[in-house]
């Protein structure tokens, strides 16, 4: 009896771990996906009959009722009154609309107090269309069943959903540990949702909707919470999602071509070509008897002795990377293409509504012809990702502080190193954040990073010699927010309060060894870390 009850509990264990792991089903251009953790396992034709809860999706259809009606409300204050103001802001603290709509913040949209009446958003909706669960002002609730075949064609029809793809990439960026971003780059533009599941109350169930850049409608579902399904279904999104040219590649830039290289003449053929806009092939002959072949496709200007290009920022960012580098390695240029659009929105002046910035050694330096496929799908990959939190340069082999260099960035790739690890490595200091938000997650330190530098100088010879010890190359010291000290080991990182009290002092040393000692057990050993944090500082 024993053997037998065994032997048929082994056969559950595999039936129980397989419903536990049941795929994520994503709805995109019309088809119903089946994905596993890394890949894609089945897909059907989109049935109709398909159905999931509206979760959070209701405050993406309210925030484009606001957008596209000129709404002007109030932002949301907190003042500690209800325990869902943990979505919103802390109690004195104040959230606007788009932080709203990325950290899902139900007060802020909530119909009652933006004074939407069940009339106006019936009229509204019924103008565009709208199926009767999106009519239906009091239906907007997380527990409302909807199609997700009509959820997606509300989508590509949505308001404002220009402004909402910009804004929902922090959505990516802010997911899980950083992972997130570094599968799938600026691709996927999304408003999370979680809910109830239906066949276990006590579980949850999860996913996002919202677009690609190409502004292709998406839907995904799947058990846990929609961080979760982010974080273990990241590496199956990025086998799926395709590298299109955005919708929208940025404002135009205004560049000035061969600055520092005075202009002789411009011949169409054996024509000498007069000021007006460039169609076509030219020669340019320079004044010292260089020539160079170039060609424009209505972008460039020649204006008497000078030539101006004025180019979609995606496009900028593709005809720096074509002239300064390569589009592959794919790892290293994905790293340098967030870094070159990092050091335009750094140093770029205005210039009417373009940004205008020089092509020369001393900026960046600009192919004067429409970029390859390749470089044009680099920029489109890291479509909208900047760096935030330091001054961000590079050059083609010499390494530096807050430079990325080239030459190191192929050789970390080669190794199997993904661009967000290679960007860290040069700009330790930064975080990956978006175009028209470039914020930082780390406020660093420099007197507690300075401190902790000169102090491990001297605990050199005594941690040597201690199992397991592995000097950390770069990492960076952070402001902590709230709560206790900790290090952040993806992105190397450590969050303390300061370096002025002695116990500032035991919290930054006992947070770097974690770092330090990360690959050996030692480094889980709290009383071990606390020990020799205290012999190292105390003694």
């Amino acid at each position: 009896m024993t053997r037998r009850l065994l032997w048929w509990l082994l056969c559950l264990i595999p039936a129980l771990a397989t419903a536990q792991e049941a795929p994520l089903r994503l709805g995109f251009e019309g088809e119903l996906l089946s994905l596993s953790g890394n890949r894609v396992i089945a897909r059907e034709p989109l049935p109709d009959s398909l159905q999931a809860p509206l979760g959070s999706l209701w405050k993406l259809f309210v925030y484009g009722w606001l957008v596209d009606t000129g709404a002007r409300e109030p932002a949301y204050e907190c003042r500690g009154q209800s325990k869902e103001e943990v979505y919103c802001c802390t109690a004195g603290g104040r959230i606007e609309r788009d932080q709203a709509l990325v950290k899902s913040c139900g007060l802020y949209f909530e119909p009652a107090r933006l004074g939407i009446s069940a009339a106006d958003w019936r009229q509204y909706w019924q103008a565009r269309k709208a199926p009767q669960w999106l009519l239906d002002l009091p239906a907007m609730q997380p527990s409302t069943r909807v199609s997700v075949v009509e959820l997606l064609q509300m989508l590509a029809v949505l308001p404002a959903q220009d402004q909402a793809r910009r804004v929902l990439l922090d959505v990516v960026l802010n997911a899980a540990d950083g992972n997130v971003v570094g599968e799938l780059g600026g691709r996927l533009r999304v408003k999370t949702w979680s809910w109830l599941d239906e066949h276990d109350p006590s579980s949850r169930q999860g996913g996002f909707a919202g677009w690609t850049t190409k502004g292709t409608p998406i839907w995904a579902g799947g058990r846990g919470t929609s961080q979760r399904v982010l974080r273990n279904y990241a590496q199956a999104l990025a086998s799926v999602l395709p590298v299109d040219w955005p919708v929208d590649p940025g404002r135009c830039v205004e560049v000035e071509l061969f600055s520092r290289y005075p202009i002789g003449r411009v011949l169409a053929g054996d024509r000498v070509v007069a000021s007006g806009p460039m169609q076509g092939d030219f020669r340019v002959e320079f004044s010292n008897g260089n020539q160079l072949d170039i060609h424009s496709n209505g972008e460039l200007f020649l204006l008497k002795d000078k030539i101006v290009a004025r180019l979609d920022r995606e496009e900028y960012v593709a005809r720096v990377l074509q002239r300064e580098a390569a589009a592959e390695p794919v790892e290293a240029a994905k790293a340098l293409a967030v870094a070159i659009r990092t050091y335009l929105l750094q140093n770029a002046t205005r210039n009417g509504e373009c940004l205008s910035i020089d092509d020369s050694s001393q900026r960046q330096r600009v192919a004067p012809r429409p970029a390859t496929t390749a470089a044009r799908n680099i920029a489109a990959w890291t479509n909208d990702l900047v760096l935030a939190g330091t001054g961000v340069t590079y050059h083609a082999d010499q390494p530096g502080p807050d430079k990325l260099s080239w030459q190191q960035a192929v050789e970390q790739a080669n190794a199997g190193q993904r661009y967000d690890a290679i960007l860290l490595h040069a700009y330790p200091r930064a975080s990956l954040s978006r175009w028209d938000n470039p914020v930082a997650s780390c406020e660093t330190l420099p007197a507690a990073q300075d401190w902790l530098q000169k102090q491990r100088r001297g605990w050199r010879m005594r941690l040597e010699s201690e199992a397991g010890y592995s000097e950390v190359s770069t990492f960076a010291v952070c402001r902590l927010g709230f709560g206790r000290p900790y290090v952040d080991r993806e992105r190397q990182r450590i969050y303390v309060r300061g370096a002025l009290s002695l116990q500032d002092r035991l919290d930054l040393t006992h947070e770097y060894l974690h770092l330090a000692f990360e690959a050996h057990p030692n480094g889980q050993d709290e009383t071990y870390i606390e020990g020799l944090a205290r012999h190292l500082l105390l003694e």
